[in-house]
This record gives structure tokens, C-alpha cells and sequence, in this order.
């Protein structure tokens, strides 16, 4: 789950270059109801496919998980801090978090990419009975 907190680098306060590049520019959210707004356009924009939790505006998430500007946890099945990863963008290790879930749930196997520009296989097709003639 992700759960947005207040915006990092918000075009009335500290746009990055980054933030038009990627379009990615929001004001810094007055209210649950703007900040409900950003979490939508966001998830919907990006087509984001994890469920996605919102701070509400005394930003106690954040408080509680130091957050700001992104962090990554692994909570156990009792809800108890598993894994703290660093605050980003310096210490914010997406493969420590990997690493930590395959050491603990065996490792995920994807697909290799087939390379750019190589032609599709064809869909495979059932083999036909061989009669003898």
C-alpha cells in the first residue's frame, strides 16, 4: 500500500525540473479534499496498481513513519514494523525491500523482456492428433 503524505516538491513552494518533465506538478494541498484530488489524478494518471491510502490533513501517518519525502516499511501480519528502509531520495532502496520479501517469501520469477525491436512469437497452437496413414 502507499499512502500519500503532504507533497514533496509542490509548485508553490519547491518545484523541481523533475516534477514538469515528468508532469507531475501539484500545489501544496490546503485540504483533505485537494489532497484526495492529487491521490486520484495521480493514481489514475500513472495508472498506479497498488491500493492507495491518504494522510489526513494533521499528517499523523507521516508523523508516525517520517515519511516525508518517501519511505519504504514492510509491516508483519500483526502490524509491527518489519523492515524501516531510509528516508529518500538519498536512502530509498526499492531492492532492499525486494531483497528482505524474497529472503522471507521465496523470490518472484518475472518474464525476461524480449529485446527492443525483436519480432513477437507467434501465439502457440495446438498440435494436431497424428493419424496413421
Amino acid at each position: 500500500m502507499t499512502v500519500y503524505v503532504r507533497e514533496a516538491h509542490p509548485t508553490d513552494e519547491w518545484q523541481m525540473k523533475s516534477n514538469v518533465k515528468d508532469d507531475v506538478c501539484y500545489a501544496q494541498p490546503r485540504n483533505l479534499s485537494d489532497r484526495l484530488a492529487i491521490a486520484n489524478d495521480f493514481s489514475k494518471r500513472f495508472r498506479y496498481p497498488l491500493p492507495f491510502g491518504v494522510d489526513d490533513m494533521d499528517n499523523a501517518a507521516n508523523d508516525a513513519y517520517a515519511a516525508w519525502p518517501e519511505r519504504l516499511y514492510i509491516l508483519d501480519a500483526s502490524g509491527n514494523i518489519a523492515y524501516r528502509g531510509g528516508n529518500g531520495p538519498f536512502q530509498y532502496h526499492p531492492e532492499e525491500v525486494r531483497k528482505w520479501l524474497a529472503a522471507r517469501f521465496g523470490e518472484v520469477k518475472h518474464a525476461e523482456p524480449a529485446p527492443a525491436g525483436s519480432p513477437k512469437e507467434p501465439p502457440e497452437t495446438p498440435e494436431k492428433p497424428h493419424t496413421p496413414s
